[in-house]
């Protein structure tokens, strides 16, 4: 999550901004790739090929490597450039118009032709099926778009949307070919055709292998010949054995915090295991029931933010992986400031917790439960709010204890609102300050916490969307985080680091661990 290298490109400009995006790339078919093939392990799942569906890190890992998007993010940057496209420009000074112009020669992988029908196609299809899995929800803004000729493609929306840009430069932007997908159905075979830099040759609950797309033809040159995903399902130990016998070459996702320490150290003969860090931005955060009777009360939930100390958190249980938060915009994202640290303070104030529950005239302890739910966020979760227990508790002014629960009863629990205290982690879709807030504080929000500041939804959220140079709207961010940490709807806990664990001879991976979340497979070179 903290950005500890930094890779990201400065913000735009307001002229670039208004002009967006001008590119080419190679357009003679010879991207053969070279190197060596590379061999991956991972915990996550793939649980989609169809980019109609998937909206998890494994599903978007494929689509990025197997699909082209109109714009893309570059390596170690957050401003989206052109990919299959030429160029892309907001038309009409008020974010509702975007026009894209398609590059030349565009191909998919089974020698069709890429023409603006197959992009107009991708994003009907995955707005009709609508799927509850699918990255629907991000292309909700889109009005109409229509498809003048083979190279134009416009996207009418319904509102203001200066970050659709960065939405389509996502896994949510990728584009199929209209006659390998049906139009009102998920395809099922496992099976994926794209424009990107590789093809999909096999897939099963195992494994996957990908080779180079020789009909590439965009910006990136791969450094290998090819790569084979081991899938280990959230097996942490399963996926450490392989790395140290050396079966596969790098890992990424899933590793224990303890393992990564220990694989940092380790040595089969001369083939030294290296942890490779990058920056990231995934954040979690401890949710406030804002109904609840007990949390429901401003002063218990800001004694709550005074005692709560994330640097033990992310160093006894974290074991560093992690950094402490203090805004619900993480470091490195445009507009992030630290409202939390300035007003209730790196380190534990027992005094200022006293005070404002006695000022508020809440006597003896305070009784919370805190929830968490391990199989959606990982076995850490739970040590996690136990350390938070034992701090509130050791205040004396709280009598805290945790219940861990499965996601499915988790997630109907929440909704019904019996929770007062939760647990809720985010991985971004893009890197912007707009999907670090609209979704949690705009209409019908991911946190089911029944906040709802009007301000926030009926001004400062509208306010953002409409400006093309984002760094305008870093004002209104910044008075978003302002209203957040002074009404305690949530409280950030921690901003996690990207890692991938490797043998020695393996190069490149610090370009897939930056902001903007794209596993960029064309880097990875091996020796």
């Amino acid at each position: 999550m903290n950005r500890r290298n930094q890779w990201l490109a400065a913000p735009l400009g307001a002229a670039t901004a208004a002009a967006l995006l001008s590119g080419c790339g190679s357009t003679d078919g010879s991207n053969a790739g070279s190197g060596k093939g590379v061999v991956m392990g991972i915990s996550d799942k793939v649980k989609s090929t169809d980019p109609a569906s998937g909206y998890d890190p494994g599903s978007w890992l494929l689509f990025n490597n197997v699909f082209q998007s109109l714009l893309s993010f570059p390596k170690g940057g957050t401003t989206p450039e052109p990919d299959a496209a030429q160029s892309c420009a907001f038309e009409g000074g008020d974010s509702k118009l975007f026009k894209c112009t398609l590059k030349s020669d565009l191909k998919f992988s089974n020698g069709h032709e890429l023409t603006s029908k197959d992009v107009k196609y991708s994003f009907e299809r995955t707005l009709k099926i609508n799927d509850e899995n699918g990255p629907a929800v991000m292309l909700a803004s889109i009005a109409g778009i229509d498809a003048p000729d083979d190279k134009t493609v416009v996207f009418r929306l319904k509102t203001s949307d200066a970050t659709f840009p960065s939405k389509i430069a996502s896994g949510a932007g990728s584009i199929v070919d209209h006659r390998e997908y049906p139009a009102d159905k998920l395809r099922t075979d496992n099976k994926a055709v794209g424009s990107g830099v590789y093809k999909l040759d096999s897939f099963s609950e195992k494994s996957a292998t990908f080779s180079v797309n020789e009909s590439y033809t965009g910006k990136a040159k791969a450094k290998n010949t090819g790569v084979t995903l081991k899938f280990f399902n959230g097996d942490q130990a399963g996926l450490k054995t392989v790395l140290e016998s050396g079966d596969v070459d790098f890992a990424f996702r899933g590793l224990a915090a303890k393992d990564i320490a220990a694989l940092a150290s380790t040595k089969t003969g001369d083939d030294k295991v290296d942890v490779v860090q990058g920056t990231g931005a995934e954040v979690e955060h401890m949710v406030f029931n804002m109904n609840d009777p007990v949390v429901g009360k401003l002063p218990v939930r800001k004694a709550i933010a005074y005692l709560v100390d994330r640097e033990a958190l992310v160093k006894d249980v974290y074991a560093g992986t992690a950094t402490a938060l203090y805004s619900i915009v993480p470091t490195g994202i445009a507009g992030h400031t630290t409202p939390f640290f300035d007003r209730y303070g790196g380190t534990p104030q027992l005094d200022k917790a006293k005070a404002v529950l006695k000022a508020a005239n809440i006597n003896g302890k305070v009784k919370v439960t805190l929830y968490s739910t391990p199989s959606r966020y990982g076995p850490s979760t739970d040590q996690q709010f136990e350390v938070i227990a034992k701090q509130l508790n050791d205040s004396g002014l709280f009598e805290a204890d945790v219940k861990s629960v499965e996601y499915e009863q988790y997630e109907k629990d929440i909704q019904a609102g019996k929770y007062g205290i939760y647990v809720k982690g985010w991985v971004p879709d893009y890197p912007d300050a707009d999907n670090f807030t609209q979704p949690f504080f705009g209409p019908g929000n991911v946190l089911n916490n029944n906040y709802d500041n009007k301000e926030i939804t009926g001004t400062i959220i509208p306010s953002t969307s409409a400006k093309s140079d984002r760094t305008a709207a870093n004002t209104d961010y910044n008075r978003l985080q302002d209203i957040v940490a002074d009404e305690l709807p949530l409280l950030p806990l921690w901003q996690g680091k990207q890692y991938a664990v490797t043998r020695q001879n393996v190069n490149g991976l610090q370009w897939s661990l930056d902001a903007s979340t794209v596993f960029r497979f064309w880097e990875i070179s091996k020796g």
